[in-house]
């Protein structure tokens, strides 16, 4: 029990949102809850024993999906060491000497011996959502350092589960086992900039073919950037989503398994947001309906498939989907347009930019001394009393005074002697 708070409090000290256990039950099921971090100490001791898992990162909800990332904690590779029939003790010992040592990468906070691998843990200093793409492109580079001894592919979502130290791997009997290293987090930026050199030239602006690893972080922002604005498109339409929701299942498989390179983390994913609808489809007729989104992901990493499409002139295969084939699709209304950040057409672009020209021109007037709207009517409201005073004095001394007269006295027009009259009054 020690052990399993100790490597929970470490991975998740001062952390924000919820935090997923989860257990693989002996009949194959899957069992998960979600905590708050203050409430992990309390209810651990009710999940110790065999196969027993816990959250790298935390959601915004009790829900354990890509977009409700709350913080993005760790970056991780599990190392698969059976696979290449080799003891993880002596696999790190290897990545100690080769990798590591000749900081190809930066040592691990921790590596976690899961009974039949290791899981290799750097711990970052949080960072929101927003920073999924930049977390995917430092993570997938960390994975293929390791590539060579068994590092798996399909474990580099940012909703990963891992093994906690003192429970037990029941396919190979063995006892969990933490490795502390050192307890200084890595700032994601500074990982990026000291090991993603490409990435951090194309953020410069400067000029040239972008290479692979940048057109990669481009996609992958692009992808997440829809798969939140599918979310919100729900969320606008309260999940009643009768007559789209197989669209909506099949785009967020798609690009789910575009994000997380986990076709059976994607699969599961998607099923838990169709129970969400209010009129959910059923778990076999939404797997099928969607497997196709599969089968293209599948595409875009096959390298003859992606011959073929740019033979064909696509930029590549899977689904290019346009805008406006998926505003069509969906039937997105120009009011639901305004909430999303990138699902819009060419109307919406150009009122965003028209505001953004109005900003930046109120902002430059500002900046050379002109006054708000505010301001400004502030000012006039305080003239108009003060004239308004004025006239009430005049018209004192001067009872029998005519509003011609009146006007020549404070130096305004007769009809701005009238309205004041009238505010006067009041």
């Amino acid at each position: 029990m020690d052990r399993a708070k100790r490597h929970v409090w470490i991975q998740h000290r001062g952390a924000s949102g919820w935090i997923t256990l989860a257990k693989k039950e002996p009949d194959g099921g899957w069992r998960q809850y979600h905590y708050q971090p203050n409430e992990l100490a309390v209810e651990l001791p009710k999940w110790l024993g065999e196969d027993v898992y816990f959250s790298q990162n935390t959601f915004y909800k009790p829900q354990r999906r890509i977009e409700n990332i709350r913080q993005l904690r760790a970056l991780y590779v599990d190392v698969d060491c059976h696979t290449i029939g080799y003891e993880p003790e002596w696999v790190v010992g290897k990545l100690d000497i080769e990798v590591f040592y000749d900081n190809i990468l930066p040592e691990p906070n921790l590596i976690i011996f899961s009974g039949r691998g290791i899981v290799c843990v750097w711990l970052i200093e949080p960072v929101p959502y927003k920073a999924l793409p930049l977390w995917k492109a430092v993570e997938n580079y960390f994975y293929e350092q390791l590539s060579y001894v068994g590092a798996d592919k399909k474990s580099l979502d940012p909703t990963r589960v891992f093994r906690i130290d003192g429970s037990v791997n029941s396919k190979s009997k063995r006892e969990v086992v933490v490795e502390y290293r050192h307890g200084d987090r890595y700032v994601l930026r500074d990982l990026q900039y000291e090991y993603l050199p490409e990435l951090t030239r194309a953020e410069t602006g400067k000029k040239g073919r972008k290479g692979k690893l940048v057109r990669l972080h481009n996609i992958q922002t692009l992808h997440y950037a829809r798969l939140l604005d599918l979310i919100r498109l729900a969320e606008l339409r309260n999940y009643d989503l009768k007559g789209y929701r197989e669209l909506f299942c099949f785009l967020y498989r798609y690009w789910s398994c575009c994000l997380t390179d986990d076709p059976d983390e994607a699969l599961r994913q998607m099923i838990e947001l169709n129970a969400g609808f209010k009129e959910p489809l059923s778990e076999k007729e939404v797997i099928r309906a969607t497997k196709s989104a599969e089968k293209a992901w599948m595409a875009r990493n096959d390298a003859k498939a992606n011959e073929e499409a740019r033979k064909k002139g696509y930029p590549g295969a899977g689904y290019n989907l346009k805008n406006s084939t998926i505003i069509r699709w969906l039937d997105i209304t120009p009011e639901e347009q305004r909430h999303l950040q990138t699902i819009i057409d060419a109307n919406e672009k150009r009122r965003r930019k028209r505001e953004r020209d109005r900003a930046r021109t109120g902002e430059l007037r500002r900046g050379q001394g002109a006054k708000t709207r505010e301001e400004y009517l502030e000012e006039q409201r305080e003239r108009t009393e003060d004239k308004a005073r004025q006239l009430q004095k005049a018209m004192e001394r001067h009872p029998d005074a005519t509003n011609k007269q009146l006007a020549m006295m404070l130096q305004i027009s007769v009809r701005r002697v009238q309205q004041l009259k009238r505010l006067v009054k009041n």
